[in-house]
């Protein structure tokens, strides 16, 4: 595991966003030179698509055929369901070239492949992620890149929870979420297990109403109760975060 968090802070959300979708080019880049192939996995959030546009400004150049695009968590909801997390970033960044050539590893809905079956869907998801490992990659899922993860208000992150089930659960790489505090009910996650595969995670956070959840997770807090804390790449564990997000920090 990597050593402690570091945090790097900026004035505005936009200039956050910017600085994110820049340095997300620069390490996609040396992955794809370094391995052939690059793994990443995303989250949502207005952050994130704050990024997803900035992105499709400056990552233009990569050879997007040569990065898997997979996700942190999603809703079991139906795939046309404006609830998705993949929706945003396929509307403003994948629905177009030269984005699209990226190959996109989402996570089942509803109603797909496996039905309602959300045990089912979890178990599919994890075979997806054990497929795609690259043959430097050790254990069950590609040691992505690099993970873009959000943090809610509450200090979550993906569809871990505080105090829940979901973050005390590693029973596999993806993980089934029942009755998640926040709606939908229903939903798949990496567990910590699965997340913390990573070789570099980035918490991108913006907000006032992200202060105390940021303070709380540098500060040392467990992650059982704010589970954000306890993501932790295992080259390196990046905070990067705006002004107001950063206004509860020493």
């Amino acid at each position: 595991m990597s050593e402690a968090p570091q945090h790097v802070v900026f004035d505005t959300a936009d200039l956050l966003a910017d600085e994110v979708a820049a340095r997300f080019v620069r390490r996609v880049s040396a992955a794809i030179e370094a391995k052939g192939r690059a793994a990443v996995a995303l989250t949502a959030g207005s952050i994130m698509e704050k990024v997803w546009s900035a992105l499709a400004s400056a990552a233009a150049e990569l050879d997007w055929s040569s990065v898997d695009v997979f996700w942190g968590d999603e809703r079991f909801v139906p795939p046309d369901s404006s609830d998705r997390n993949d929706g945003p970033a396929e509307k403003l960044l994948f629905a177009h070239a030269p984005f699209s050539a990226a190959h996109r590893f989402s996570m089942p809905p509803a109603g797909g492949e496996f039905g309602e079956d959300l045990d089912a869907a979890a178990v599919g998801y994890a075979d997806t992620l054990r497929a795609r490992r690259r043959p430097s990659d050790t254990g069950e899922v590609p040691n992505f890149d690099v993970v873009l993860l959000g943090v809610g208000p509450d200090g979550h992150c993906c569809s871990l929870f505080p105090d829940h089930p979901s973050a005390r659960d590693l029973s596999a790489s993806v993980i089934a979420v029942r009755d998640s505090p926040k709606p939908p009910p229903l939903r798949l996650s990496l567990s910590f297990d699965g997340l913390n595969a990573a070789d570099e995670i980035w918490l991108v956070v913006s907000g006032a109403a992200k202060a105390d959840a940021v303070a709380d997770a540098l500060g040392g807090a467990d992650r059982e109760h704010v589970p954000s804390a306890g993501a932790r790449g295992r080259q390196n564990t990046l905070w990067l975060i705006d002004a107001e997000a950063a206004a509860e920090l020493p």
